[in-house]
């Protein structure tokens, strides 16, 4: 979700929220995180997704996708060492007029993507939408997402406002979700025919290495409908039927799934049920929620009193984020975070959300690479390169790119700024212990700039190293274990 224009909502509309999310936090029923769950790669090892949007630039522009080139895509990883990238299509580019879908589109989408797997980058395939999309009202003048022909507001009012998430409060907005959901029961075929595109992306893009998942539908609203009626209702069932889509087409990606954005984004808990999956072998269903601490949404920044606030709403957020990953039976991805750079506190609540999510094992997608405030680039002439901005700073940390087994525990130390991981040997899983290490903190490399220590029953003997200079990636191979063995590395800067 990219916030624009005035900060903060009006009185009359905060109170609409509030007792939107009240209603959701008055039904909740108290229950405890349950065991951490992971994402996993071919070879069974976790994968930690440390990543960005790409790009908020999609959803305006003429052709639906980003602004990056190959080279911006390299410039990325330089600069932050990520290896995850969301990257958003819609709905309307996919299939423009009902039953066609544009094949040149997902061809360039397809170009994009071999671009991020050249790298080594997982990509998630994110059909995004905001305020239902551009066709409800005759100017375009706000929205992304639904096609006109999938498009109903019966000639309902839709205001452009300053604010743009206040025009999801138009009539002829609320009444065109109102029947995609089937609420009116006007256009039955509507759900069903979203989940046919999800069917139809998912055949292109099945067996692809570097296509990690799909993420179904970016910050669902349900129109009239809010709250538990709505995530454990028409949004269920819409997830089931694009999740049945999928597999026909695609038994190995992750299906990333986000409850409603109104308070769940906030931190009260979402009221999504399990969804079944129905591929051969382990479920591979990931809740992805989104996190826009309300005082931050009201224009506060991060600090003094403001600051408290929001550090309650992430732990807020963190907590029922894990309940609901344990309702679901599903890993956590932290799908959309992100503000303006140039506010107060910035870099600091970037910090704080990495170090959140650290403790909670789940990985996170930061909102967008753009150029518009919110990105980590520095503005730039037009045939100039990228140079990396604050964001870019922040984001630039060490962190384990996959670990080779059951995690236990990892963090960077605030002192010595060494990076620990601890896990569990599993006969089950393969390959090597993929680290991150970046060049301001970790120097040139083993000897120049680091030293590792691997702390494993097998002793010196009994593992392996390699350094990645291009990609600054320490790999890590334990040579000779048994299955529950503890392994711990330690890098230290030197």
């Amino acid at each position: 979700m990219r916030r624009t224009g005035k900060r903060g909502l009006s009185t009359a509309v905060l109170a609409v929220l509030v007792l939107v999310a009240g209603g959701v936090a008055a039904t909740a029923t108290r229950h405890e995180p349950g065991p951490t769950r992971y994402l996993t790669d071919d070879q069974g090892r976790a994968l930690f997704l440390h990543g960005l949007n790409t790009s908020g630039s999609a959803k305006g522009a003429p052709d639906r996708l980003p602004w990056i080139t190959e080279d911006d895509v390299q410039a990325e990883y330089d600069a932050m060492g990520t290896n995850v990238v969301r990257f958003l299509i819609q709905w309307q580019a996919v299939e423009p007029e009902e039953g066609v879908y544009d094949e040149e589109y997902l061809d360039a989408v397809a170009e994009r993507v071999e671009w991020y797997a050249d790298r080594g980058y997982h990509v998630l395939i994110d059909m995004h939408q905001d305020l239902y999309g551009r066709y409800t009202s005759p100017e375009e003048h706000s929205g992304n997402g639904a096609p006109e022909w999938a498009t109903h507001n019966d000639g309902l009012r839709v205001e452009s406002r300053e604010m743009w998430e206040l025009v999801y409060l138009e009539p002829g907005v609320v009444r065109a979700f109102d029947h995609f959901w089937g609420t009116t029961g006007e256009h039955p075929g509507l759900m069903d025919a979203y989940a046919d595109a999800w069917g139809h992306v998912a055949e292109r893009f099945s067996g692809h290495p570097a296509v990690l998942g799909y993420d179904l539908m970016n910050e669902p609203f349900g129109g009239s409908l809010q709250g538990a009626d709505f995530e454990a209702g028409p949004l269920a069932e819409l997830y089931r039927r694009s999740i049945a889509r999928v597999r026909e087409a695609d038994q190995d990606t992750w299906i990333f799934v986000e409850g409603q954005a109104v308070g769940v984004n906030w931190g009260l808990p979402s009221f999504l049920p399990h969804l079944d999956d129905p591929r051969e072998g382990d479920p591979r269903i990931v809740y992805a929620p989104h996190m826009y601490a309300l005082p931050m949404d009201l224009g506060q920044p991060y600090e003094g009193e403001a600051r408290r606030q929001v550090d309650a709403s992430v732990d807020l957020w963190s907590r029922n984020v894990r309940v609901v990953g344990e309702r679901l039976e599903a890993p956590v991805v932290l799908g959309e975070f992100g503000l303006d750079m140039s506010g107060a506190g910035a870099p600091e609540f970037v910090a704080r959300m990495l170090e959140e999510t650290e403790s909670m094992a789940a990985g996170r997608v930061y909102w967008s690479n753009d150029h518009d405030g919110w990105g980590p680039w520095e503005d730039r002439a037009e045939g100039e390169e990228l140079t990396p901005g604050p964001l870019a700073h922040v984001m630039n940390r060490a962190y384990p790119r996959a670990v080779a087994g059951r995690p236990r525990e990892w963090g960077t130390d605030g002192a010595s700024g060494a990076l620990t991981v601890r896990y569990e040997e599993s006969a089950e899983v393969s390959g090597a212990t993929e680290l991150y290490l970046p060049e301001d903190a970790f120097g040139d490399g083993p000897g120049e700039g680091f030293g590792l220590t691997v702390d494993t029953p097998a002793g010196d003997g009994g593992w392996t190293s390699r350094w990645d200079a291009e990609r600054r990636v320490l790999h890590v191979t334990v040579t000779v274990a048994e299955d529950g063995d503890e392994t711990v590395l330690t890098v230290v800067p030197d």
